[in-house]
């Protein structure tokens, strides 16, 4: 009976011994750390990409709406052809020379005009995905820079805190060489 007591007194002076190491304690914080921070920064990054896709959408909306006004203004513009192709085969032979060149002229001036505004749509498109793609990259990247200090700042004291954090925000950019792109690792 002794020797059991003795294995057991030996097992638990083991296990205390194992909860008196630095080591130990360091993980267990850090899983700590890592579970009540984690979540919060995960859903204040995702809401507010989701709130910038949102805008991105509705920018995408108003484009593609112009682009139907422009389809409509086309359909428009081929009835009124229409309709002066019918009136010129009613006038004498001298009005349908005239008629005919004035038809050309409108027609050419209707698809310079249907081009021009359907460029300006298409331009305005890209130029809202372009827009939309810069402010998501400046946005994660400043949450990140963000998240980085607070870490720094948190788990970091003293003089050597303020130099650690100093450094690792200017040498931040340098190391991401501009590589951040949404749903990269």
């Amino acid at each position: 009976m002794s020797t059991a007591y003795a294995a057991s007194a030996e097992g638990a002076a083991q296990a205390a011994s194992m909860w008196a190491e630095p080591t130990i304690w360091v993980a267990v914080s850090f899983v700590i750390f890592v579970v009540l921070f984690a979540k919060p920064a995960w859903n204040f990054a995702t809401s507010a990409l989701d709130k910038r896709i949102m805008e991105i959408e509705s920018s995408i909306e108003e484009a593609t709406k112009l682009c139907e006004e422009a389809q409509d203004m086309l359909a428009g513009y081929k009835r009124k052809i229409a309709e002066a192709e019918q009136e010129a085969e009613d006038i004498v032979a001298q009005a349908r020379d005239e008629a005919k060149v004035l038809k050309d002229r409108i027609a050419m001036d209707m698809e310079t005009s249907l081009k021009r505004r359907e460029k300006l749509a298409m331009d305005k498109i890209q130029q809202a995905e372009t827009e939309a793609t810069a402010e998501v990259r400046a946005l994660t990247s400043e949450i990140a820079l963000s998240a980085a200090h607070q870490l720094l700042a948190d788990n970091v004291k003293g003089d050597k805190a303020d130099e650690l954090v100093d450094g690792a925000i200017q040498e931040l950019p340098e190391n991401w060489n501009g590589a951040f792109v949404l749903g990269s690792k």
